[in-house]
């Protein structure tokens, strides 16, 4: 099978993707990123009454109709707390931000545009027009208005208007289940003593923290071991737990001891692709068990990481309904970049300020995908595509994120 290009292999693992079509409710303190799975209708009016804008004095304006008209203060409406009575011709009512306005009111006059005299009574100092500063009943939104949509993102700003429509909870899209199993005789698990010929399993953490960060509940299935029966019992199941997405680590090469593509095409794998023109990351195994998709990763971290940035991330974020998530920048290459062979290829760089703000991409001297430390240290990943012709230092290239950008 010949080595598929990236762009060609990540076009063919999200046209076989399909949303999920679970829900469940949630608390709104749980809800935020989230997709909402139906249309939000307001259970209430807001606000519920007119009141004021501002603090001031809820007047008549026939009795403000001149600069320096002399009125006298009757009560205080507050929020919580309205004027229940009445107020007469002259009178003028103390209220605050956010406070019933007085039925007899329309308008409010400013505190500022308001001169308190000695005995109590306000003297106007600025002729406010007709009805200004009151908000409206209803000038935000009503009973049984739809406020919010199905597919809308929950943030800050549509929380907000749930809970303000009076909503303690919402139905939202369940998040992509995403079983991440590592395999090898060589692994054991952190704080463990490796002994001989062993090393500590580290892939499945990264590569679960990019599916959680990408929206998804990610299950760890632990470590089998090289044995095709374990290993035939571990997908068994994963499956067994309604899973959306499963994850293999390490194993999906051609080596006597990588059983993960023949394990899993006893189980009813369907194989659509492996190996793909890029480096690191070439062993990448795709297919679908079932209604599962599969996604074999290489067993070197750095390559299942950088795998799990460029495939995995975006296939949660279309099982979740999620926008796609653009991590490209442009860039400039601080140092001479060597020419390309026929892989992409994606090198790990720190990331500087250069004049005009523009962002400097440095390469780690060491590129081994073996590197855990490197990888953590990178900023992004400059990507080379097949076979780019060497460039010079001021080049510009582009880049992957791997975090925000550093301020500097």
């Amino acid at each position: 099978m010949a080595l598929l290009p990236v762009s060609e292999a990540l076009d063919r693992l999200l046209g076989a993707a399909r949303p999920v079509t679970r829900t469940e409710r949630v608390a709104l303190h749980d809800a935020c990123g989230r997709v909402l799975a139906e249309d939000l209708a307001a259970r209430l009016t807001h606000p519920p009454f007119d009141n004021s804008a501002m603090d001031g004095y809820a007047v008549r304006h026939a009795d403000i109709a001149a600069v320096g008209s002399v009125l006298t203060v009757a009560g205080v409406s507050a929020a919580g707390r309205a004027f229940e009575w009445t107020a007469g011709p002259g009178e003028a009512v103390r209220i605050f931000t956010g406070a019933p306005l007085p039925a007899f009111a329309d308008t409010v006059l400013l505190q500022e545009d308001a001169e308190v005299l000695p005995d109590g009574r306000i003297r106007t100092t600025f002729l406010t027009p007709f009805g200004r500063h009151i908000r409206p009943r209803g000038q935000d939104f009503h009973e049984g208005e739809v406020v919010l949509r199905a597919g809308d993102l929950l943030d800050a700003g549509r929380l907000t208007l749930a809970a303000a429509t009076n909503h303690a909870d919402v139905l939202v899209h369940a998040r992509p289940r995403v079983a991440i199993l590592a395999t090898g005789d060589e692994l054991v698990p952190p704080g463990t003593e490796p002994g001989p010929s062993r090393i500590v399993a580290s892939n499945g953490f990264g590569v679960a923290a990019i599916a959680r960060a990408a929206g998804a509940e990610a299950i760890d299935l632990g470590i089998v071991a090289d044995d095709r029966q374990a290993m035939l019992e571990a997908v068994r199941a994963a499956e067994a737990r309604g899973i959306d997405v499963l994850v293999t680590l390490g194993g999906a090469s051609v080596g006597d001891y990588d059983l993960v593509q023949p394990v899993l095409a006893e189980a009813g794998m369907e194989l659509d692709f492996w190996r793909i023109a890029m480096r690191p990351g070439k062993p990448l195994m795709v297919g679908r068990l079932g209604e599962i998709q599969v996604l074999g990763l290489p067993g070197n971290p750095v390559s299942s990481l950088v795998c799990s940035l460029l495939f995995l991330e975006p296939l949660v974020r279309r099982l979740a309904r999620l926008p796609a998530l653009d991590r490209s920048r442009p860039a400039i290459a601080a140092v001479p970049l060597a020419a390309n062979g026929p892989r992409q290829d994606y090198v790990r760089a720190r990331l500087t300020r250069g004049s005009g703000g523009k962002l400097l991409a440095t390469p780690f001297t060491q590129q081994d995908s073996s590197m855990t430390k490197v990888f953590a240290e990178a900023d992004a990943l400059i990507v080379r595509p097949p076979e780019a012709p060497a460039a010079e230092a001021g080049a510009p290239c582009d880049i992957l994120l791997l975090r925000d950008v550093p301020a500097f």
